[in-house]
């Protein structure tokens, strides 16, 4: 089975990349690029992570970075602030699904754990689950975050890992939204518009 995994650099999504790759699911890896509400050197450490985790499981995979800075652009201009993670969210599940299906994926990995934000409480990820048809399988979903930090140390990852903070993240974040309070916010994204130009814009990294 071939996967295509969400890696933004953290230690949740690197450590379910390596357990997922270690499960036998075929990689491929797909990075956000957020800037300019991110560091721009958030891309290369990201980069090094994939590489990392590439040589110690032996799987090989391609890399590909898509834009996304225009649509937290118009997410944090148009929509409500305490959304803006969720909507972000939805919009990096439907990039993913569209290229996953380029690559004949099966599934999207993530690294999300359950309460870990508030665009990861149980409402929240069903609600943002329905936005894709794509089955989203979440590695770390109930796993301790010290047991991630363990993992992280045991594996070597810890001095790669990006502490960029995302200068678009919600305000005062809803931790049980309703899925009609997001579609109504979605009418003033250009969702396809987005999609498209993002698929039209990514790098493949050799």
């Amino acid at each position: 089975m071939r996967a295509i995994y969400l890696i933004s650099g953290g230690m949740d999504s690197s450590i379910a990349t390596y357990f997922g790759i270690k499960k036998g699911w075929k990689p491929i890896f797909l990075y956000f690029d957020n800037y300019p509400f991110i560091d721009i050197e958030n891309k290369s450490k990201v980069i090094e992570i994939i590489r990392y985790i590439m040589n110690i499981t032996n799987e090989y995979g391609e890399i590909i970075v898509a834009p996304h800075g225009r649509d937290l652009s118009i997410i944090i201009e148009k929509c409500r602030r305490n959304l803006s993670c969720l909507l972000c969210k939805r919009m990096m599940y439907r990039k993913a699904e569209r290229i996953a299906k380029i690559y004949n994926c099966d599934f999207i990995v993530t690294g999300e754990i359950i309460g870990e934000q508030a665009s990861q409480t149980i409402r929240n990820l069903l609600v943002n689950d329905k936005v894709i048809d794509m089955p989203i399988i979440r590695p770390l979903l109930g796993v301790n975050k010290v047991e991630v930090e363990l993992l992280v140390k045991k594996l070597g990852i810890s001095k790669m890992l990006t502490t960029s903070s995302c200068r678009a993240a919600s305000i005062k974040a809803r931790t049980r939204v309703r899925e009609e309070e997001l579609i109504e916010e979605e009418k003033k994204i250009p969702i396809e518009e987005l999609i498209e130009e993002s698929i039209r814009g990514i790098q493949i990294i050799k």
